[in-house]
């Protein structure tokens, strides 16, 4: 298992920008696929993004394509996602997330079986 720690949230105006942070801990954390899934209340887990191990390839929800960029560090042990032009519908906690050791890209947030705390985004109209 890994342990993950969202951060970077916060409240932002329509068509402002964010970036969050993940941190993970050991020394493992290239082996993982990692991603971020986003809940607003009321509703169910949607699946925002993901990148492979080696960062080469990268994965995004339709809602978000165009838009958010994730990225990740192996060195620091860090995945990134970049939200640009937020839109009040973005309102949600985003949760890091982590697939299996060495497995695919995620597309789906079921895909996932590690999860941060969250940290709540909120975009003001």
């Amino acid at each position: 298992q890994v342990q993950l720690a969202e951060s970077g949230g916060g409240l932002v105006q329509a068509g402002g920008s964010l970036r969050l942070s993940c941190a993970a801990s050991g020394r493992t954390f290239s082996t993982y696929p990692m991603g971020w899934v986003r809940q607003a209340p009321g509703k169910d887990r949607e699946f925002v993004a993901a990148i492979g191990r080696s960062a080469g390839n990268t994965y995004y929800g339709d809602s978000v394509k165009g838009r958010f960029t994730i990225s990740r560090d192996n060195a620091k042990n860090t995945v990134y996602l970049q939200m640009n032009s937020l839109k009040p519908e973005d309102t949600a906690v985003y949760y890091c997330a982590a697939g299996r050791p060495y497995g695919k890209i995620p597309t789906i947030a079921n895909d996932f079986d590690s999860w941060g705390q969250g940290t709540q985004v909120t975009v003001s109209s």
